[in-house]
């Protein structure tokens, strides 16, 4: 089963010239501890985004050319998606914009941290979804650098 994972803003903000927006303590050490263990899969700007290889993390990268450090590349998104959408294993995708949305309608879960801000500067968005066709769970709500935060489950009905 896929599974995104992201910080966004209230515009579905991500990222900007390649960085994330929103640096969270709390967001980062939820996505260490819930991807920990499972395959991430990413595209070739987000690896690269990466301060390094994502330890105790099976890292896929989708690129056309062979990535080094990486653990495994795929070249054919639409062929990995239907190897792997009907696996029980959570199989999380972190990233960018476009991978995300390759992805969202083959995805059970939704771990998204809210951001109550905006950032009128930010060029990669989380793609739209309709939130009705999911059920929400929220895991935590907290405060950090003047910034309020939810960290939700949504779950595909």
């Amino acid at each position: 089963m896929f599974s995104l994972i992201a910080a966004i803003g209230k515009n579905r903000e991500l990222g900007r010239g390649g960085e994330l927006i929103f640096h969270l303590k709390d967001d980062m050490k939820f996505f260490r501890e819930t991807t920990s263990g499972h395959k991430v899969v990413m595209g070739r700007k987000t690896w690269e985004s990466l301060p390094g290889k994502l330890k105790n993390r099976t890292n896929i990268v989708i690129s056309r050319h062979n990535i080094e450090g990486a653990d495994d590349c795929v070249s054919d998104i639409t062929d990995f998606i239907e190897k792997n959408k009907d696996t029980d294993e959570e199989i999380f995708i972190i990233g960018g914009g476009m991978v995300y949305f390759e992805f969202l309608k083959h995805a059970k879960n939704l771990y998204l941290t809210e951001v109550d801000a905006s950032d009128d500067s930010a060029d990669t968005f989380f793609p739209a979804f309709d939130k009705s066709k999911y059920s929400s769970e929220i895991i935590k709500k907290g405060s950090e650098d003047d910034l309020n935060y939810s960290i939700i489950k949504y779950t595909k009905n």
